[in-house]
């Protein structure tokens, strides 16, 4: 199945390259490419032993937290130890803005339980897509940006720039930028 769907896929994309008329690379080295994505795939595959997310962990934690009830949230369980890590949050010219523990992991602010949309088909071969809303009812986009949890049980959001490791490391340092911001 995954190699109709890569054979397909490379059709696809050589009938595209036909009609923009590209110079830079050829239908040789689009057919190479996709072998070699073919091969990569076949001998590293999608893991299937996964049995637990540490992802909708997150999300399910932040649901709760989001939508008032950090009681639920705090005392959700996880079914598998989670890692620490730490993070430093830095503004726009490099200054640090906090450091923190992080339990578990960081998570986007765009990662969601379930899919924003469903395709609908019709018997007359249309399609459509139909927006769902997602677990606390709401429709639209997140912010770009990240959320986690600190061992105390606190949640952080960030828009901004950040270092994370799972080993503890301090910015003693930092660099600041200094100069004019291009609006």
């Amino acid at each position: 199945m995954k190699r109709k769907l890569a054979k397909l896929f490379s059709a696809v994309l050589l009938v595209m390259l036909a009609l923009v008329g590209c110079d830079n690379y050829t239908t040789a080295d689009v057919d190479n490419q996709m072998i070699v994505q073919e091969t990569l795939s076949d001998n590293q595959g999608t893991p299937t032993d996964i049995n637990y997310s540490l992802e909708r962990y997150n999300l399910t934690r932040r649901a709760y937290w989001v939508n008032g009830q950090r009681e639920k949230a705090n005392s959700l369980i996880c079914s598998i130890e989670k890692p620490l890590g730490y993070i430093v949050l830095l503004t726009d010219n490099g200054a640090v803005l906090g450091s923190f523990v992080v339990d578990g992991k960081v998570s986007s602010l765009n990662s969601f339980l379930t899919p924003n949309y469903i395709e609908e088909y019709y018997s007359n071969g249309a399609t459509i897509n139909k927006e769902l809303a997602d677990v606390d009812g709401s429709f639209g986009e997140n912010d770009n940006g990240i959320f986690f949890f600190t061992p105390d049980g606190k949640y952080m959001e960030w828009t901004g720039t950040y270092l994370y490791s799972d080993i503890p490391f301090e910015v003693d340092d930092p660099v600041l930028k200094v100069g004019e911001v291009d609006e």
